[in-house]
This record gives C-alpha cells, sequence and structure tokens, in this order.
C-alpha cells in the first residue's frame, strides 16, 4: 500500500490545483492517498519539506533554489517538478501614496520614485513595504519595478516579511505603506477600503512563473512512480483551473471552511474569466515547465541584490534544483518558455 503524501500549501487562490485535485478525487483515481497541510507561513513550509516531514509543497521558486544552496540554514535537497500558476501577484499601496502615485491609471515610474523620496523626507523613514517572504517572486518582482523607476530598492524603502493572509490587515493599520502579495489579498485590501492596487506582476514580467510544485528530493528518488502519479493528477486538476467555466465552483471550494476559508468573491475575481486587475493562469503553458531559464533569472537577481555568492555556479544550481524528469515520463513536451524581463550586463 502506498504511504501517504503530505502537500503543504498556503491560504492562496494559486494552490487550488491541489484542493482541486483532492476534492474531484483526482488524486484516489491514481491510487494515491494524499493529505493536505496548511501552513502558516512560507518558512514553515519550507522547513517542514527541508526535513521530511511534508513530501512536496506548493511552492515559490525562488525559496526553493534558496533553500538548495544552504542560504536559509543547511542546504535543502528539494526540487522544481512543474509549474502552477503564472502571475497573480499585486503590488498595493495605502490610501495615502494612492492618493499620488495612483492618480493616474498607470502610475509611472517617475512618479512612484518622487513619492518614495518624497515620503522618506517628511517621515525621516523609507516607507515600508511587506513581501510575503524574502526569497519571493513578490520581493524579486517588486525590486525588479522599483529598481526600474530608478529607486534603490535597498535605501527607498524598507522591507518587511508578513505572510499573505495577514497583509491586508497590517496595511489597514498603518504598520505598512505597501505590499507585494498573491491573489486573492491585494483586492481583499482595496475592497476594504485600505489601499488601492497599483498594478499586477504580470506588468513587469508578462506571464511569469508563479507557484510551482516543490518536491523532497529523497522521496523522489525513492518513490519515482508516485511522484509521476502526483505530477499527472496535478497536470489534470491544473486544465481544470484553468477553465474559465470552473471558476465559480473552485470558489466556492477555496471559500469553504475545510478548504482554505478565502473570501468567495475576491478569489473569483483572480480566477481565470475574473474582473481582478491581475488574475491567474493555469494553462499548460511555457511557465508550467522547470526552465532552467526562468531559475536563472531568479538566480540572477538574487545575485543583483548581493544574496548570492558572486562565484555561486548558476548554471549548476539550476540544473541541480530545475528538474523536468517526471514531466518527461508523463510526456510533457518541453514549451517555449516565457522570456523573464532583460537582465542589465551586471547582473549576468
Amino acid at each position: 500500500m502506498n504511504q501517504t503524501i503530505r502537500i503543504g500549501l498556503l491560504r492562496l487562490a494559486d494552490s487550488a490545483p491541489v484542493l482541486v485535485a483532492q476534492e474531484r478525487g483526482l488524486f484516489a483515481e491514481l491510487g494515491l492517498d494524499v493529505a493536505i497541510a496548511i501552513e502558516p507561513s512560507w518558512s514553515n513550509l519550507a522547513d517542514k519539506l527541508t526535513y521530511g516531514v511534508i513530501q512536496a509543497g506548493v511552492m515559490l521558486p525562488p525559496l526553493v533554489l534558496a533553500a538548495a544552496m544552504g542560504l536559509r540554514g543547511p542546504a535543502a535537497k528539494m526540487v522544481v517538478a512543474m509549474g502552477l500558476s503564472q502571475g497573480g501577484n499585486t503590488i498595493v499601496v495605502g490610501n495615502r501614496a494612492a492618493e499620488r502615485v495612483a492618480a493616474a491609471e498607470q502610475p509611472t515610474g517617475r512618479m512612484v520614485l518622487e513619492w518614495l523620496r518624497s515620503y522618506r523626507i517628511a517621515n525621516g523613514r523609507p516607507p515600508r513595504f511587506a513581501v510575503v517572504h524574502h526569497f519571493s517572486t513578490h520581493n524579486l518582482l517588486l525590486r525588479y519595478w522599483l529598481a526600474a523607476a530608478g529607486a534603490d530598492p535597498e535605501r527607498d524603502v524598507e522591507t518587511v516579511v508578513i505572510s499573505p493572509e495577514q497583509v491586508a490587515a497590517a496595511l489597514a493599520d498603518g504598520r505598512i505603506e505597501g505590499f507585494c502579495a498573491g491573489a486573492p489579498w491585494g483586492d481583499v485590501a482595496q475592497q476594504a477600503g485600505a489601499g488601492r492596487i497599483l498594478l499586477g506582476t504580470s506588468s513587469v514580467w508578462p506571464g511569469h512563473p508563479e507557484k510551482c510544485l516543490a518536491l523532497a528530493e529523497p522521496w523522489l528518488e525513492s518513490n519515482p512512480d508516485q511522484a509521476r502519479l502526483l505530477v499527472r493528477a496535478l497536470l489534470q486538476a491544473r486544465e481544470i483551473c484553468a477553465s474559465p467555466a470552473e471558476a465559480p465552483a473552485i470558489a466556492a471550494l477555496l471559500a469553504r471552511e475545510d478548504g482554505l476559508a478565502l473570501p468567495e468573491a475576491t478569489t473569483r475575481a483572480a480566477l481565470p474569466g475574473g474582473e481582478a486587475v491581475e488574475t491567474l493562469t493555469f494553462m499548460p503553458g511555457a511557465a508550467s515547465y522547470p526552465s532552467r531559464a526562468h531559475a536563472l533569472w531568479f538566480l540572477r537577481q538574487m545575485r543583483r541584490w548581493g544574496w548570492l555568492d558572486s562565484g555561486a555556479d548558476l548554471n549548476l544550481v539550476a540544473r541541480r534544483v530545475y528538474r523536468s524528469e517526471v514531466l518527461d515520463a508523463e510526456g510533457v513536451p518541453p514549451r517555449p518558455v516565457v522570456d523573464p524581463p532583460p537582465c542589465n550586463n551586471w547582473d549576468e
């Protein structure tokens, strides 16, 4: 009899493929016994995956890379087996900032830069922005956007880490001036009147890879057949999640108390066919394949901000962590890569 596969995730709309696979019986049809663990933070999830408490997780790609490189403790043996979602994050500012920065329909870099610097002069400190984890797509895309506007993310912004489900309350309470987080929390903050969405992260990198399926490498090596079946079920679930016709039922599932207890209306708006500023994509397209080009973009941005040793072999890390053999075994062909934003020469 197969052992239980424990999958960790957070209360985010792009965890939907795992919930759908469980609810629709896709795991059971393939003989898999799956238990879902809802974690309070990315650090909890990463720690449990590192130490084998769970076998799989809906993870942030930069966090998997950082854990594998030993940037948050002993080097972890985990791999990125497939992409689960694309896009879905929003950059949000509080109402006072919105009066200036979001006065235009599409805020320009100059507007953002002027607000950042005037805030520092008026308050004696830079504005405080929350991201969901230091090693996150959210932090890297926020920094890339700020730097493109001429800001210095190390000087012009104070970055703090707050779990996704707490960012809207932190903005409302005035503990932060803005945040970058996944769906539905940007829309939750805006509907609550705590702030305003400036833009979605797909404006920074169209179609960017977001959450991935990370596997504990020892478990993968000991259970290759179970890993294949797990990926097969999630491929089927992702196709269901990609259909706008399925979105109302999926939003209702994620809103259930025995689901993720997400707010149903804002979750529905963020799913395919919804009306949110930034909607999630689950199509089995380019960002679903564990492309090393994507890994290298994340790694180069991490090195850009001084998080990596300048002598680290980034190509070696990308090959070691981004592993396509499970998708290859399922006959999933490599897809064209979603081109990352350009890196400056000094980022290479």
